[in-house]
């Protein structure tokens, strides 16, 4: 499976008011720490690869998972491979990582505020020290990339934003520039 997902920099406020309009589900309000990875045997950044440990908490509940994020497959879109799964322990599995050679590279703090809009969904991100996103994303088979993105894009315009103001880059990307 792949990501299909379309990211651009954009206030909120608005945004809310067009979700509400859309009639739009509110999935609910996360807040996420993701640690980065730098891997010993190639540089991600080069590769474009990432791989990231995810502690999330909601309404009290906390989970932690690992994800390994393949490079980018299209330049229409933030589409990549993503391979993902739960973790019991957090802490047990960032000292896993750091015993396989595996270096903490940088974290990034973010709330999310989700919605579901026409199969979508829609995450309204507020990042500490890059501020507010909105990310639209799908999952997609390998031949159906296309017209999830088409459809991401669509989703963009109906919200009242632009879609050719995509940001490719990711969170941890834009923080280390």
């Amino acid at each position: 499976m792949y990501e299909v997902e379309m990211k651009v920099r954009a206030t909120h406020e608005a945004v809310r008011e067009r979700l509400s309009a859309l009639d739009a589900t509110h999935v609910g309000t996360v807040t996420q720490i993701d640690t980065y990875y730098d891997a010993p045997h190639r540089d991600f950044g080069e590769t474009d690869e990432a791989l990231r440990l995810r502690r999330e908490e909601r309404d009290g509940d906390a989970a932690t998972r690992v994800t390994y994020k393949g490079p980018l497959v299209e330049a229409a879109s933030k589409t990549r491979r993503e391979l993902e799964t739960g973790v019991d322990d957090g802490d047990e599995m960032n000292d896993i990582l750091g015993a396989l050679g595996f270096d903490s590279a940088a974290i990034v703090e973010k709330e999310r505020d989700r919605y579901r809009l026409d199969g979508y969904t829609v995450t309204l991100d507020t990042v500490a020290d890059l501020g507010e996103f909105v990310e639209i994303e799908r999952e997609a088979p390998e031949g159906d990339i296309e017209p999830v993105r088409e459809g991401a894009a669509a989703r963009l315009r109906e919200l009242g934003l632009d879609p050719d103001d995509q940001i490719r880059t990711s969170y941890l990307g834009l923080l280390l520039e």
